[in-house]
């Protein structure tokens, strides 16, 4: 059984995911990622931008900066809105959200909790030296307003044809009371979302069509539609801008929870803004001759959710010849690294001299690891827990007849293929 703790602990263990300040004793809520678990999570994310940016001529995506005008964070309602209810233990004094909390009782000792407030989870800064209510800034806790107030810079810039969107990645920060479940609840983390922007009569008709395609990138990074629900949150529950969202979950190691969502924001956020900065945030659609502010359907996926779900899912174990192998069956085209290079013997240096020449001569084309490290079977197992698809060995064949073993993860089976035929045998493999 797949739990929360093996996840973390391999990881850790593989160097793909650390605990945030681990040697002064780490800070709950933030974490770093190693090599693999970067370049993991890169490979979703360059997913996801092929998929919603690249391959569309209707969204243009932008880069904003963290911390913006703090008038924007009014307008958008968020320094009013954006709060969790906050109770706390009388017995132990720690904090919880009342959401997740069963009775009232606190997790920890079981005791009373105190009557739940409203705490705002924006992290606050201060910009230049002095610091006070003049100079007070947040960190954007979302990526959508810093495309809301530059809607006028891409209309006038590009003007682009009518339904359109904007798309942006990267960093938003939540001061979240209980971050936990491992990368899954935390203070920092990568939103990848965007706005697209529609008429209000064909909301629901873009509703369906974006909740589709998230549903089909979903499938297309190998998660399976078993593991995938929609949930429908109830006008109560939902964001204070949200006339309709859609969470859709995924069956993680502790249970059913939000993986990505689609809601539909109305005009709320433009006419906002439009109203608060006085500038001209409506849209001139030539075909219709109409001048209007436009509404908004919004897809947003979390990066780091997406790679914890990617890792959940990948996590297999099995047993070889009485002996327990633990595996990622990652999908190739996620997997840090594509293929690893052996010697069969460490201790033979032409065998060693073989195996870097191999590597070096296909290192350029696919992200490669050469290891000699222990003995054939360690490495194996290495390869396995970090999810590499294929293995190259260089072995005393090789040396006659210029051949190589390649060895599937999945399958174990074993190949002799001519090196000077690999790069096209992975190619072939990778769809490239």
């Amino acid at each position: 059984m797949t739990t929360l703790d093996k996840i973390a602990n391999l990881a850790k263990r593989r160097g793909f995911i650390f605990q945030d300040s681990e040697i002064y004793g780490g800070m709950s809520g933030f974490w770093d990622y190693g090599p693999l678990g970067l370049a993991l999570k890169n490979n979703i994310k360059k997913s996801w931008w092929k998929r919603f940016v690249d391959s569309r001529s209707d969204i243009y995506p932008v880069e904003t900066t963290t911390i913006m005008n703090p008038k924007i964070w009014i307008a958008s309602g968020h320094t009013k809105e954006f709060s969790d209810l906050l109770v706390e233990c009388k017995k132990c004094h720690k904090r919880f959200r009342a959401d997740h909390l069963k009775n009232q009782r606190c997790p920890e000792c079981l005791a009373e909790t105190t009557e739940a407030r409203r705490f705002n989870t924006m992290f606050k800064t201060f910009v230049g030296p002095v610091e006070n209510e003049t100079s007070l800034a947040y960190l954007r806790p979302e990526n959508a307003q810093g495309i809301f107030v530059n809607f006028k810079n891409i209309i006038d810039s590009y003007h682009p044809k009518f339904p359109f969107g904007i798309a942006q990645a990267g960093k938003v920060f939540r001061n979240e009371i209980n971050p936990s479940n491992f990368i899954f609840r935390a203070r920092e983390y990568e939103l990848m979302e965007f706005e697209y922007f529609i008429e209000e009569s064909e909301w629901e008709k873009w509703f369906e069509y974006w909740l589709k395609q998230t549903h089909s990138w979903l499938e297309s990074i190998g998660l399976e539609k078993s593991k995938i629900k929609d949930a429908e949150i109830p006008e109560k529950e939902r964001a204070h801008y949200s006339k309709r969202t859609v969470d859709i979950h995924y069956e993680f190691p502790f249970g059913f929870d939000e993986l990505c969502a689609v809601a539909y924001r109305g005009n709320y956020d433009l006419k906002n803004h439009s109203e608060k900065s006085k500038a001209d945030l409506s849209y001139f659609d030539e075909k219709s001759k109409k001048r209007f502010i436009p509404h908004v359907i919004e897809p947003t996926f979390g990066a780091d959710r997406l790679a914890m779900a990617i890792l959940s899912q990948s996590y297999q174990e099995d047993e070889i010849n009485g002996e327990k192998r633990i595996f990622l069956k990652l999908p190739p085209f996620l997997s840090p690294i594509k293929i690893a290079v052996f010697p069969l013997l460490a201790n033979k240096e032409n065998l060693v001299k073989k195996a870097q020449s191999v590597y070096e001569s296909l290192r350029i084309f696919f992200p490669m690891m050469f290891d000699y490290a222990g003995n054939i079977g360690k490495r194996y197992r290495r390869q396995d827990e970090i999810g590499t698809p294929w293995c190259i060995t260089i072995d005393f064949q090789t040396l006659e007849d210029e051949t190589v073993t390649v060895r599937d993860r999945d399958t174990l089976k074993q190949e002799r293929i001519k090196i000077q035929e690999l790069k096209k045998y992975f190619e072939n493999l990778l769809g490239i």
